[in-house]
């Protein structure tokens, strides 16, 4: 899959998309003209219309609320008291609260004025998740919220191929049950970017009882979750058995994955981390997120080593996701 399908998607399907940090983001600032000149997504700002003007006159063209003046602010605090006023918000705390940038466009979303949100460019994953658990919340209740990676690019080893990966943002340490809903997440999200045929791998330092500890065992029970899924898929295995075939022949010839898993799951937050960082500047691939999966509209992560390119991507991936 070429990057330019997603964008060919998210371009027929115009989601509204807005931006909390496109008043003190420069990147952001540049994101958003390459995103409305390729017409990738409708665009919102937010911030103080004068000022973001004024820094480029190329914004008097697009579409800015200001949290200070939004005239629909008030159905916006009321939205947000009435999710947290049962852990004792009241509502001049949320009217306060509107006001920040993070909070103000998530409300935009769960109240239907923007279809999805990006940020993270210049925060950290608690700035956009926070607000997004408090707000549009888990799928399910008491569901689980986690993030993966878009990975593609060209490389001897992954070629055309593309990965998603997870978590990688989010969970410190999921238990098996969690384990098994990030890996169904991770594949509705690999599914809504237009790939197919799915194959999932519960990764371990073990394969099929090479080696045993509490940590695999907790890998071999989410994989039996998931089993039931119908979707392909093994566990515990090791990354090698899970993507190089020769190496699959040898360790685990009745896989069904064949040395080709295209969605890793990790065990924790730490292996997960650490590897999508791994591939991304020793590898020189592309990884694109985070992207959270399991909310009820899509509200999407960055690093804040993200690039412009990266920020124009995870914004057509989160049209995307307001589709589905």
């Amino acid at each position: 899959m070429k990057i330019n399908q997603i964008y060919k998607k998210a371009k027929a399907l115009q989601k509204t998309i807005v931006f909390p940090e496109a008043a003190f983001s420069d990147r952001t600032q540049q994101a958003v003209k390459i995103i409305k000149n390729k017409k990738l997504a409708k665009v919102i700002l937010v911030g103080d219309e004068s000022a973001i003007i004024l820094r480029d006159k190329e914004f008097a063209n697009f579409t800015i609320y200001n949290p200070q003046t939004f005239e629909h602010k008030d159905i916006l605090a009321k939205t947000l008291y009435e999710k947290r006023k049962a852990k004792g918000m009241t509502l001049e705390e949320a009217q306060k609260l509107v006001l920040d940038p993070y909070y103000f466009a998530t409300l935009l979303v769960e109240a239907g004025f923007a279809d999805g949100m990006v940020a993270g460019a210049e925060a950290s994953t608690a700035n956009t998740v926070k607000p997004a658990l408090q707000i549009i919340k888990a799928k399910k209740k008491g569901g689980v919220v986690s993030s993966c990676f878009l990975v593609y690019g060209k490389n001897k080893f992954l070629k055309d191929k593309n990965l998603v990966i997870a978590d990688c943002g989010v969970l410190p340490n999921p238990n098996a049950d969690e384990l098994a809903q990030i890996a169904y997440d991770a594949t509705m999200t690999y599914q809504s970017l237009g790939l197919k045929n799915p194959k999932v791998a519960f990764l371990s330092y073990s394969t099929h009882g090479s080696a045993n500890g509490e940590v695999i065992e907790k890998v071999r029970e989410a994989y039996k979750i998931f089993k039931k899924t119908g979707i392909c898929c093994d566990g515990e295995i090791q990354f090698d058995a899970a993507m190089v075939k020769r190496v699959a022949d040898q360790k685990c010839p009745d896989s069904p994955l064949e040395g080709d898993a295209n969605i890793l799951i990790f065990p924790d937050l730490n292996a997960g981390n650490i590897c999508y960082k791994t591939i991304q500047y020793i590898g020189g691939l592309n990884a694109i997120g985070p992207i959270l999966q399991g909310l009820n509209k899509p509200v999407n992560d960055l690093s804040r080593g993200c690039s412009v390119e990266d920020i124009v991507t995870i914004t057509a991936v989160t049209a995307l996701q307001a589709q589905q």
